[in-house]
């Protein structure tokens, strides 16, 4: 059995391998939590400060005036939110009274909101003033009862609210005074007047989160998550991390409609006494500034942002040994990168290294991440407690030795409960193998060593296929960016009718170096010395930028798209 759990008892001594979880409902834990630390402070925005007291009382007269609306058990209410005080206590709210919270994006398009208000049949919807047209516009064709509209403005203290309003405040299109909405505090007018009961009983194994992935094959899935789904993660975030307390500062900049944001940043901080700094929209700039400001202890982000970081004049004179931990998700982080911020943290007298995690929404967020005290180049590190991996041929549930690389499959406490409305593709996704256990085969190509520390590749469909060799763009992402010109990189596979695919380079280059004929010729010499020939980029693209998707990923896709579009207009 190639899986692994017992090494970090082994490394840590004081890291159990196995943990008890809590029995109830997320708003149980975080709601036990308030009681304990009542006059710390449980979120921060914009300068305003709310202690747990204060939070538990929000959440609990929001819960109320959900059900005076008429909100009842398994209802799913769609959240369309940035990271802002209501979405936080919405969220909450929503898993008192029983009901499913289904976190969408608020940048989303009409047809994208239309799609996630049906795909969850959702029946209420909570979003900002600012986003009330894009469901005015779908509202006819879906089945929505009543749509709760925030401002951020509500949220604020006096002082910057009125600087908001003369600013932001200005830009937002004015809501028709007949419009069919419920102002956020007549909203909450409504519970004040609300006295019947209003809590579910609801236990640890019940659905509470709708979160959304393109899963394994690539297409938009409603993932179905469990209050023990989230708990878990929260017991298992702490327990890697023993050197958190509670009142401890977390960036939460990561959006709560994606699983990073909201299990890490947001749900693992609230349930353990931590401190949410909530961003609900930020430049590099603007995050530099807060966290000098702030002085947080954690940081949560993608590899883009913290790519950002290392280009601000303004954190020169950071003074980063408040810092306790970094750690970077969601996408790869290049070996390059690792070792440039990790000189940036030590220049700016932090303690630590940037530590990389995996994971997948299929299990929330997070699953494995890189010891504190020990690290090995490449590695995404170990499985949290009572998380198992092991490593199978593709397409089979049959597993390989250490060291050889196959399909990452995952088994623990925070695996999903399914994919709305997909029970084939649940059924492909969630197998069940000889040893009794469910397990999530990722789509993700990995291997692991005799240690247990887990090793990323690739994406089995990222994967380029040329002329019959494995090509796997982040190992030649990491060679690219390696380079004293470039900034970042992103490979990917263009369609050849001989080759099949041929590799192709988009690179960023760095501040004050010029896109020229002469910059592109040293960087494909660069490339010919370090790569396989039957991998060599055919051309290097500069780009002054690299597309993002909503969470800040590289959005390779898109790149992809636009040259098929090509290759389909030439052929």
């Amino acid at each position: 059995m190639k899986e692994t759990r017992t090494p970090w008892l082994d490394n840590y001594g004081d890291t159990p391998a196995t943990l008890e979880y809590h029995k109830g409902t997320m708003w149980d834990l975080v709601s036990e939590v308030a009681d304990k630390y009542p006059s710390y402070v449980a979120y921060e925005f914009m300068g305003a400060k709310t202690t747990y007291r204060d939070f538990k009382k929000k959440v609990e007269l929001c819960a109320r005036a959900l059900k005076a609306i008429g909100v009842r058990q398994n209802d799913r209410v769609t959240i369309c939110m940035p990271n802002c005080p209501q979405g936080v206590i919405m969220f909450y709210a929503v898993n008192i009274v029983g009901a499913v919270a289904n976190m969408i994006h608020p940048l989303s398009s009409e047809n994208e909101i239309e799609f996630y208000l049906k795909e969850s049949n959702s029946l209420y919807a909570i979003t900002l003033d600012q986003f009330y047209n894009k469901f005015e516009a779908i509202r006819q064709n879906v089945n929505l009862e009543n749509i709760i509209i925030a401002s951020i403005k509500d949220a604020l203290s006096q002082p910057i609210k009125a600087g908001y309003m003369l600013t932001e405040g200005k830009k937002i299109k004015k809501i028709p005074a007949d419009a069919p909405i419920i102002r956020w505090n007549k909203f909450l007018s409504y519970g004040l007047s609300y006295h019947w009961k209003y809590r579910a009983d609801k236990k640890a194994e019940d659905p509470a989160v709708i979160l959304y992935s393109g899963g394994t094959t690539g297409t938009t899935k409603g993932i179905l998550l469990s209050n023990l789904n989230f708990n878990a993660l929260s017991a298992q975030i702490i327990a890697t991390n023993n050197m958190f307390r509670p009142g401890d500062k977390m960036l939460a900049a990561m959006p709560i409609f994606h699983g990073f944001g909201l299990g890490v940043s947001i749900h693992s901080m609230l349930a353990n006494g931590g401190r949410c700094l909530l961003v609900p929209r930020f430049t590099p700039a603007s995050l530099s500034k807060l966290i000098k400001k702030a002085r947080c202890n954690f940081i949560a982000g993608v590899p883009t942002l913290f790519e950002a970081f290392l280009r601000q004049d303004s954190m020169k004179d950071a003074d980063l040994s408040c810092l306790k931990g970094v750690f970077s998700g969601g996408d790869s982080l290049s070996i390059e990168l690792k070792k440039r911020f990790d000189k940036f943290l030590y220049d700016h007298n932090a303690k630590i290294q940037i530590r990389e995690g995996y994971g997948m929404t299929e299990c929330v967020t997070a699953s494995c991440l890189t010891p504190s005290h020990m690290f090995k180049e490449g590695s995404i590190g170990q499985p949290f407690p009572d998380t198992f991996y092991t490593i199978v041929d593709p397409g089979s549930i049959n597993e390989v030795e250490y060291g050889v690389e196959g399909e990452i499959c995952i088994s623990g406490p925070t695996v999903m409960m399914e994919y709305i409305n997909h029970p084939e593709e649940t059924a492909e996704t969630l197998r069940v193998h000889e040893d009794g256990r469910t397990w999530v085969h990722t789509g993700d190509l990995g291997y692991m060593d005799d240690e247990g520390f887990v090793y990323f590749k690739q994406r089995i469909k990222r994967m380029i296929i040329t002329s019959g060799y494995n090509v796997y763009p982040s190992q030649l992402e990491n060679i690219l960016d390696a380079h004293e010109l470039v900034q970042m990189s992103c490979i990917i596979g263009v369609p050849d009718p001989y080759k099949m695919q041929k590799v192709k380079a988009f690179v960023m280059l760095k501040s004050g170096v010029e896109p020229s004929d002469e910059n592109k010729q040293i960087l494909l010499s660069y490339c010919r010395k370090n790569i396989a020939k039957y991998a060599m980029p055919y051309d290097i693209e500069f780009r002054e930028t690299l597309p993002k998707t909503l969470v800040g990923k590289v959005a390779y896709r898109q790149l992809e798209e636009e040259e098929l579009k090509k290759y389909e207009t030439v052929k």
